[in-house]
């Protein structure tokens, strides 16, 4: 398997990360689903809400989200995701359990940006409550390809000027100093995560890379 995964292989991850977090998800508490994540001022309830609107959305929706934000997308997929997570929380699970075998995506999306949400996102919330979740290392690296080539959308987060260097998967991009560890670490660290990158890093018995 390379780098890049297959269509059908990258969408039976994501059923399968999809499926599992809201099995974890369902198993919350009330104070749990308000655990504030390192995602801004999103609690545990607007990350998994964010995770149901991409494959749920239709054009006409997000067009309406999109003039409600005057045209900000960042702030789009904040107020929208703030919006969904006024819902029950089992109506946030359930969203989430109905798009298990959808093959929607966000507008001007691709199939790999859908693998990347739900990974890193899946970790913003588990790593919030204390988790460890596990995660997929073909979909690790997938995803970890994906952000190290990305170009449209604009990369968000700064490339490490180090070598990467996974060591539980063949995976191995940029030059300098190198930065070992599983591939789950190293994706959160290209996703602008550096705190959370260092439980995986602990977890492996991996040198933590200073900052």
């Amino acid at each position: 398997m390379g780098a890049v995964l297959s269509t059908d292989e990258l969408w039976q991850i994501v059923d399968g990360e999809r499926a599992s977090l809201a099995n974890l998800l369902d198993g919350l508490s009330a104070q749990e689903w308000e655990t504030p994540t390192a995602c801004g001022d999103w609690r545990v309830r607007d990350v998994a809400a964010h995770l149901t609107i991409g494959a749920r959305y239709p054009l006409r929706t997000v067009l309406r989200e999109a003039a409600r934000a005057r045209g900000n997308f960042d702030r789009m997929i904040h107020d929208s995701a703030v919006r969904e997570a006024e819902l029950p929380v089992t109506g946030i699970v359930a969203n989430l359990r109905s798009i298990v075998g959808s093959r929607r995506m966000a507008v001007l999306t691709t199939p790999r940006e859908s693998l990347l949400d739900v990974l890193v996102h899946g970790q913003d919330i588990a790593l919030a409550l204390g988790r460890m979740r596990e995660i997929p290392p073909e979909g690790a690296r997938d995803a970890a390809d994906r952000v190290w080539t990305m170009r449209l959308p604009p990369r968000p987060w700064p490339l490490p000027r180090n070598k990467l260097v996974a060591t539980d998967i063949e995976w191995t991009r940029g030059e300098g100093k190198e930065i070992r560890g599983p591939i789950a670490a190293l994706l959160l660290l290209l996703t602008g995560r550096p705190e959370a990158a260092k439980t995986w890093f602990r977890q492996a018995g991996a040198d933590i890379p200073e900052q």
